[in-house]
C-alpha cells in the first residue's frame, strides 16, 4: 500500500520537518524539537496538520436511531452545534475506535475518527447501516484539517475570522465562516490540554489556511509536529487508541466509563458493558511518577512490592511541562493509593516509582 501524503506535505517540507510514516501518511514528527514545540503549545500556540484524520458523514431521518446503535454516548442528548466523545464498542466491549461526532442537525452527523482505523471503522459503520435510512459516506480525502492550540490560540485565529470566537464554547462547532478565501467549519475540541481550535475546509484550500494562520501567528505560533502530539496529550490525560484503549481493551478499564451511556441498553456491547460493571473491574489505568532514573516506555511490565508483576505501561514520558518522567499503567491491584510504591522492569532491572494522580495538568 503506498504511504499518504496530506495536502500539506510541501509545507512540512518547506519548514524543514522530520517526516516519519504514521498510520499509512507521511506526518511531520517534529520541526526544531519535540520539547520546543510542546513548551510553544502550552506558553504560546502550536499548530498541527491533523489532515490524516477521518471524516465521516451520516445523513438521513434515521441518523440518531442508527448513531445510537453504533455509538457508546448518546447523541439525542446533545444540541445541533455542539460535540460529543466517545466509542464504536465491538460485541465484547473492546473498542473499535474512539472518536467525536458533530451533531449538525437531527439528520447530518459529522464523526471525526483516528487516521489509523478510519477504514475500519466505515467498514463497520457500514454493517449496520442497511438497517436504517441513512447515507454513510468517507469524506476523509475530501477534507483538510489543522488544528491550532495553546493560550494565544484564539488571538492568533480571531484576527481572520468574521465570527467572536469566545461565543463557540467548548465541544462545539460553527460551521461555513469565512477564513482565508474559503469557507470552514471551526470546532473547539483539543486533544492538548489547552485551548484552541480545529479547522476543517476543503483540501485543496488546507493550504490557505495554513499560510494565514503561519503569517498571523509570527514568533507566537510555531508548527507542531506528532511528536509532541503526544506529549501534549499525555499530560492532559487523554487517551491513545491503541495504547490506553484497544480491540481488547474495554474504556472502563481506562477509566473512561462516563462516556458510554447508562441509560440506553441498545448499543453494540452494551450487555458486555453492564456485566463489566456489574462484575466489577479488574484492571485499572493509574498514574505513575518515577523514583528512579530512567523512563517508563509503552509496554514495560509493572510489578508491586512483592515482585508480582500486575500490569502494563500503556504511555510514559520524560514530561516537559513537570520536567519528570511520568507514566501510565493498566494494572490489577485493589488498593491504588497515591505515594503507594511499584517498579517497573526495564530490560533486566526494576526502576522504582509512586502512584500519584494522572490529572498531571490540574496546577493549569
Amino acid at each position: 500500500m503506498s504511504i499518504k501524503r496530506t495536502p500539506l506535505y510541501d509545507r512540512h517540507i518547506q519548514a524543514g520537518a522530520r517526516m516519519t510514516e504514521y498510520a499509512g501518511w507521511q506526518m511531520p514528527i517534529m520541526y526544531t524539537s519535540l520539547t520546543d514545540e510542546h513548551h510553544a503549545v502550552r506558553n504560546k500556540a502550536g499548530l498541527f496538520d491533523v489532515s490524516h484524520m477521518g471524516e465521516i458523514f451520516i445523513q438521513g431521518p434515521q441518523a440518531e436511531e442508527y448513531i445510537n446503535r453504533i455509538f457508546s454516548n448518546d447523541v439525542a442528548d446533545i444540541q445541533d452545534g455542539a460535540i460529543i466523545y466517545g466509542f464504536l464498542l465491538y460485541p465484547d466491549g473492546g473498542v473499535v475506535d474512539d472518536l467525536l461526532v458533530y451533531k449538525v442537525s437531527d439528520d447530518y452527523f459529522i464523526f471525526v475518527v483516528n487516521a489509523a482505523n478510519t477504514d475500519k471503522d466505515y467498514e463497520w459503520m457500514m454493517k449496520y447501516a442497511g438497517e436504517y435510512d441513512v447515507i454513510v459516506d468517507n469524506n476523509s480525502d475530501a477534507i483538510g484539517q489543522v488544528a491550532i492550540q495553546g493560550p494565544m490560540a484564539e488571538k492568533i485565529l480571531q484576527a481572520l475570522v468574521p465570527i467572536d470566537l469566545t461565543g463557540i464554547k467548548p465541544f462545539h462547532f460553527v460551521d461555513d465562516i469565512p477564513l482565508a478565501n474559503t469557507r470552514a467549519l471551526i470546532s473547539r475540541t483539543g486533544y492538548t490540554g489547552e485551548d484552541g481550535f480545529e479547522i476543517y475546509t476543503p483540501a485543496e484550500d488546507i493550504q490557505k489556511v495554513w499560510d494565514a494562520l503561519i503569517e498571523e501567528g509570527g514568533e507566537n505560533l510555531q508548527p507542531a509536529g506528532l511528536g509532541c502530539r503526544d506529549t501534549l496529550r499525555f499530560e492532559a490525560s487523554m487517551p491513545l487508541y491503541g495504547n490506553e484503549i484497544g480491540e481488547e481493551v474495554s474504556p472502563l478499564k481506562a477509566g473512561l466509563g462516563y462516556f458510554i451511556s447508562k441509560t440506553r441498553d441498545n448499543y453494540i456491547g452494551a450487555q458486555a458493558v453492564k456485566e463489566m460493571r456489574n462484575q466489577g473491574i479488574e484492571q485499572h489505568l493509574i498514574g505513575l511518577e518515577i523514583i528512579g532514573k530512567g523512563i517508563a516506555r509503552t509496554g514495560y511490565p509493572v510489578y508491586d512490592e512483592d515482585e508480582n508483576e500486575i500490569g502494563v505501561i500503556t504511555t510514559g514520558y520524560m514530561s516537559p511541562t513537570l520536567g519528570k518522567a511520568i507514566a501510565n499503567a493498566r494494572v490489577s491491584l485493589s488498593e491504588r493509593s497515591p505515594g503507594q510504591k511499584v517498579s517497573i522492569g526495564v530490560r533486566n532491572k526494576r526502576i522504582p516509582a509512586m502512584i500519584v494522580d494522572r490529572n498531571y495538568l490540574k496546577n493549569k
